[in-house]
């Protein structure tokens, strides 16, 4: 079953996704039920438009990006095991301010 959520980016990282700030996705059907850690790179390799190393950090979000899932931080959720569930809000931001 494919999955509907919504991605939000703030502070400074929608600049990486062509300053569109919500994002309402659907994540294919695959085998196993989405997580966190499986929606990172699908980002980088489907919305990113710029600098992934601004977002990524090998194989989570860079320090300086809080993320929040329905409002709640993620590491209350387990972080990157956290299984994705339809209609989700994931929001992503960046708290790094360059000068």
């Amino acid at each position: 079953m494919s999955i509907a959520v919504t991605l939000e980016f703030s502070g400074g990282a929608e600049l990486l996704f062509d300053k569109q700030k919500s994002h309402a996705i659907t994540l294919p059907e695959q085998s196993s039920p989405w997580k966190l850690k499986d929606l990172l790179p699908w980002i980088r390799d489907n919305l990113l438009k710029e600098r992934p190393e601004l977002f990524m950090q090998g194989t989570t979000v860079r320090p300086g990006i809080l993320v929040l899932v329905n409002d709640a931080d993620w590491e209350l959720m387990g972080e990157l095991e956290y299984e994705i569930q339809q209609k989700d809000r994931i929001v992503f931001i960046s708290t790094l301010h360059g000068g």
